[in-house]
């Protein structure tokens, strides 16, 4: 019997060091992680006693979502909520009551933590599955989080804000590492113009379109001067073109934008019109370095499978970039159409040298796919290793509130709420806001006015 939990432990030994990393990062101090017999040890070099939890490896090793999940009241037994509520603890009929025990001087917890980081972080969850939407995606209707309701709460941050109270009271000499809330904003660049890469066939549709239907030559006028006037640079009077103001608002909020260019064609209908070697593309390239925001990937619609595609694409930015000086510490992006097959997309950014990827949300719905708010370091669970790459949780995407075809809230206050509650779910656990809004998404005045609220 001891042979075969030595053997399990070894098995686990690049999981344990892996989430010693993400609790070292989260708390600021080194813990180690052990198996002792069918429970888990998480002591600190140089003490002598240690938190203690039940070991669940069976359930917290599965693809599925048809899992249990259980609640606990954190106030009931002393303990604080950040958000104010019962915990959700998926994988679990029943949480043992009290769920904390301290027994001597060690605490006991009935509830296998570092297990359940596990699984929604490495999105074990997502491993093989079959019940995938229209693009291909693990909807978030199909997920655990959805199914339990608790999609919309940074469940993993919770439950660590409840670990470091029993940290506090375990080691209470310890001085714990104090996160502060933040705002990331990126702009996935599909249509960086509305005309500057239509054909001579497209644009004389859209100036037909204006004289014949809507009787407007002032707006025919406006397209053949956009279009004749772009080649060198994206005109100043396109819809599309929002960039300037887009890292204007950054600035006024003390932000960096993040903007993401689409590198290869892989399915000609729902990829981009551009290529990044564009006199124009490059010209913008060049003013969103310039002003000191960000330049990342947004690897084609059909990359997801394949890492070659994506080290391709990944190569033609950076080559691009290099010729037009643009130099830095990171480069990471974020799948287009949210397009993610686990493992294999996530092989795919580390195979191409990436240093961080933002896909994962869910297009269908907002909220917390991988049930946290923070960056952490990304987990093959099917090779079982810790990865270079980093990944860096999407909470929100504009078209999956305010489109008819998600949420459909439109851009009122109902949508400003939703975003709101979100981004407050964050700061109460002192994590960082994600937030994607498409450039081509800022065409009306409300839709500009609903982004700024949002940061305010």
């Amino acid at each position: 019997m001891s042979t075969d939990i030595d053997q399990q432990g070894v098995k686990l030994r690049p999981r344990f060091a892996w989430l010693e990393e993400v609790l070292t990062e989260r708390f600021g101090v080194q813990f180690q992680l052990s198996m002792q017999e069918q429970q888990v040890r998480m002591a600190v070099n140089g003490c002598p006693n240690a938190i203690i939890f039940t070991l669940d490896i069976a359930t917290f090793s599965q693809a599925r979502s048809d899992l249990p999940c259980s609640t606990w009241d954190a106030a009931s037994e002393g303990w604080q909520a950040p958000l104010g509520e019962p915990l959700p603890a998926p994988g679990v009929d029943n949480v043992p009551r009290p769920l904390i025990e301290k027994r001597e001087d060690d605490y006991y917890i009935g509830y296998d933590i570092p297990g359940f980081i596990y699984w929604m972080l490495s999105r074990q969850e997502e491993v093989g599955r079959e019940d995938l939407d229209v693009h291909s995606r693990f909807p978030a209707t199909s997920s655990h989080a959805f199914m339990h309701g608790y999609l919309e709460r940074p469940i993993v941050d919770e439950w660590l804000h409840l670990l470091g109270q029993v940290i506090t009271r375990s080691w209470p000499d310890l001085l714990l590492r104090n996160n502060t809330f933040s705002i990331a904003v990126s702009h996935d660049a599909d249509r960086p113009s509305l005309y500057a890469f239509a054909n001579f066939y497209q644009v004389s549709r859209a100036i037909a379109g204006d004289l014949l239907k809507r009787r407007d030559l002032k707006a025919a006028m406006q397209v053949a001067r956009i279009w004749t006037s772009s080649k060198e640079e994206l005109h100043a009077s396109d819809p599309l073109n929002t960039f300037d103001w887009l890292m204007d608002v950054s600035e006024r909020h003390g932000l960096i934008s993040a903007f993401y260019f689409i590198c290869g064609r892989t399915d000609p209908a729902r990829d981009a019109s551009y290529n990044p070697e564009h006199t124009a593309i490059r010209a913008l390239l060049r003013n969103i370095h310039s002003r000191g925001h960000e330049v990342g990937l947004h690897p084609s619609y059909n990359t997801y499978r394949s890492s070659q595609a994506i080290a391709e694409e990944a190569c033609r930015l950076k080559r691009v970039c290099g010729e037009e000086g643009i130099e830095q510490e990171k480069w990471g992006g974020r799948m287009h159409y949210l397009r993610w097959e686990q493992p294999t997309t996530l092989r795919g950014w580390e195979e191409a040298g990436m240093d961080y990827d933002s896909t994962l949300g869910y297009a269908d719905m907002p909220g917390f796919r991988c049930g946290t708010c923070f960056e952490y370091p990304a987990f093959d669970p099917v090779a079982g290793q810790r990865l270079a790459l980093r990944i860096r949780p999407l909470i929100a995407m504009e078209s999956s509130v305010i489109a008819d075809s998600y949420l459909g809230l439109g851009i009122g206050e109902a949508a400003l709420k939703k975003f709101r509650d979100l981004k407050n779910s964050c700061k109460a656990v002192n994590g960082c806001f994600t937030l994607l809004w498409h450039n081509s998404a800022l065409t009306s005045q409300a839709e500009r006015d609903l982004y700024q609220a949002i940061l305010d």
